[in-house]
């Protein structure tokens, strides 16, 4: 099969096109024949932060988080799915490939209404907001929720996903033509924090939770504008992982200051996650409640392209690699 993988730490140059031997299906697991599959940041670090110098096919890394396809092997112990059935799929690595083998209860069923290709948009954000903002932050319907970076995959997946289960939403985005896009889906208060601080407009709000993936400078501010019992959420620290704070305004008000990454948490987390995500998240695709935002999809041999645009921050919504 053709894979991309990531030769060695670098730029987006690193990824190349290699023949590799499919994948074979453990017990638990099903063998997809890929679509469509997810860019995200996640890919991005791993491809600057490899420490992989090998030659062979075996020594390398092929990035890629999520995927959509057809099911045309399955595990001897599987019997939650069958050859033929169409899923999304959340794996640990290997999505930039033609075929992937992952754990079957990983696996969900593509969303009514929603194409094969676009379903590679949907696990990793929907995952991730998941377990962060609903299992970790608890977010209720009658709280208040600020995303960081609303125009991103997951900050436009969040936005609709909390919108719908009935709370109030804000995000930060850095243009005027973001700004616009998320209005017109009319996904809460939007500001341009190039324009305006959000320590400021926000600061008489009282927001329950903060998903950042920021970090830096915006980690103390964060903790300022959350009303008391408020949480804060790290998924990344784009501008620094290094912060100070005041620990004093975590005290005075009981907030929780917490974060997590998903890629390296465990197969029982995982199917945990895709059960729950599956109860409560599927029946509002169903109801076209939320939808995967699409900004641009590139044939796989142009996944260092893909990485390109992902580095610019230019895209709104996810970036995809198809098969075809």
């Amino acid at each position: 099969m053709k894979a991309i993988h990531i030769t060695k730490s670098g730029g987006p140059e690193v990824l190349q096109m290699k023949e590799t031997p499919r994948p074979k299906p453990q017990k638990s697991q099903v063998l997809i024949k890929v679509k469509a599959a997810g860019v995200n940041r996640s890919d991005v670090v791993t491809r600057k932060n490899t420490n992989t110098y090998g030659k062979n096919s075996e020594e390398t890394i092929i990035p890629g988080l999520e995927v959509s396809g057809e099911i045309i092997e399955i595990g001897e112990t599987v019997t939650d799915k069958k050859i033929g059935d169409k899923v999304c799929a959340l794996i640990a690595s290997g999505g930039y490939a033609e075929y992937v083998a992952v754990e079957s209860s990983h696996c969900l069923p593509i969303p009514e209404g929603i194409s094969l290709t676009d379903a590679a948009a949907i696990p990793e954000t929907v995952f991730t907001v998941w377990f962060n903002v609903f299992k970790l932050g608890k977010l209720q319907p009658d709280e208040k929720l600020l995303i960081h970076g609303g125009t991103s995959g997951i900050g436009t997946m969040g936005l609709q996903m909390a919108k719908a289960l009935g709370s109030t939403i804000y995000t930060t985005v850095g243009t005027d033509k973001k700004v616009d896009f998320l209005n017109k889906m009319n996904l809460g208060k939007v500001i341009n924090y190039k324009k305006e601080a959000f320590e400021d407009v926000f600061k008489g709000e009282k927001i329950d939770v903060i998903l950042d993936m920021v970090g830096g400078d915006y980690t103390q501010k964060n903790l300022e504008i959350l009303n008391k019992k408020g949480r804060l959420i790290n998924i990344n620290g784009m501008k620094s992982n290094d912060v100070n704070i005041n620990l004093r305004t975590i005290m005075s008000k009981n907030l929780i200051l917490t974060g997590s990454f998903l890629k390296p948490q465990s197969a029982e987390i995982k199917t945990e996650i895709a059960e729950e995500v599956e109860k409560n998240i599927w029946p509002l695709f169903n109801s076209k409640k939320i939808q995967p935002v699409i900004y641009k999809t590139f044939p796989l041999a142009q996944a260092s392209e893909a990485h390109q645009l992902m580095e610019s921050s230019e895209h709104i919504g996810k970036i995809l690699l198809t098969m075809d």
